[in-house]
């Protein structure tokens, strides 16, 4: 995987990110909420750059020095980290709308990389230009401790996963999350395409290649999923809501 290099500078507009707000990543950040015309144009002068990320190319790695944060305008990424012996250890899938980057700012490096699963598009972030705007607007500092929240909870949901269900139980909770975010951008929440392969699912749920195919059969034998290589269609929600259910009584 090699890194890819950032495009020039691409300025936007203040109209043009009001237009993109809706659909685009940074739409938890800048989207005009109560901003003035001065205000909506420090934002704009923020977000100057636009980044392209290919399919299997790092957007930055473990150990890089922080300095940005990315949110997700197009396409899907991964974020993962190697243990010593080389193996690869996935922590997380972030898709449209959501931020990249947030591991940096404790350490000023990145704990962790972060590949683009198909062909991506962020916004670049600079952090220390965030935080100077966060102190002057108010809901835009709001917003921001709100992303920092929802990453904990995140975080604690899946110490639960690895900590207390059974393999299938482990997947359903993934579907069900994935299901869930994609129906907040407007898409489908029961016919999924998974950008991601099998092996990557295992290690982020803490399962063997062969358990993760494995369930996906049962799902499929027991008519709970339809799948066909990486489409999936959930047909029976409420099973998968049980074994979520049941795992957490």
């Amino acid at each position: 995987m090699s890194s890819s290099t950032a495009p020039a500078a691409r300025p936007l507009t203040a109209a043009a990110l009001k237009a993109a707000c809706s659909t685009c990543g940074l739409r938890e950040l800048c989207l005009p909420v109560g901003l003035n015309a001065a205000e909506m144009q420090r934002l704009d002068g923020l977000v100057a750059q636009r980044r392209s990320v290919k399919r299997g190319e790092s957007l930055y790695r473990a150990g890089q020095s922080f300095d940005a944060l990315y949110a997700v305008r197009t396409g899907f990424f991964k974020t993962c980290t190697s243990s010593e012996d080389g193996r690869e250890h996935v922590t997380g899938f972030q898709m449209a709308g959501e931020l990249l980057g947030l591991d940096g700012i404790s350490t000023d490096r990145h704990t962790c990389g972060a590949v683009a699963l198909e062909d991506s598009q962020v916004c670049v972030i600079p952090y220390q230009q965030l935080e100077s705007l966060s102190r002057d607007f108010t809901e835009l500092q709001r917003q921001f401790h709100r992303i920092m929240g929802r990453e904990i909870v995140r975080d604690h949901g899946v110490m639960m996963l690895l900590g207390s269900m059974r393999a299938e139980e482990r997947l359903a909770a993934f579907l069900l999350n994935l299901a869930q975010r994609l129906k907040a951008r407007g898409f489908s929440p029961t016919s999924l395409i998974l950008r991601m392969t099998r092996e990557e699912i295992g290690t982020y749920l803490g399962l063997k290649l062969e358990t993760v195919s494995r369930c996906f059969s049962k799902f499929h034998e027991d008519g709970v999923l339809r799948v066909h290589q990486r489409q999936v269609q959930i047909l029976d929600e409420a099973a998968l809501q049980a074994l979520v259910s049941g795992a957490a009584t």
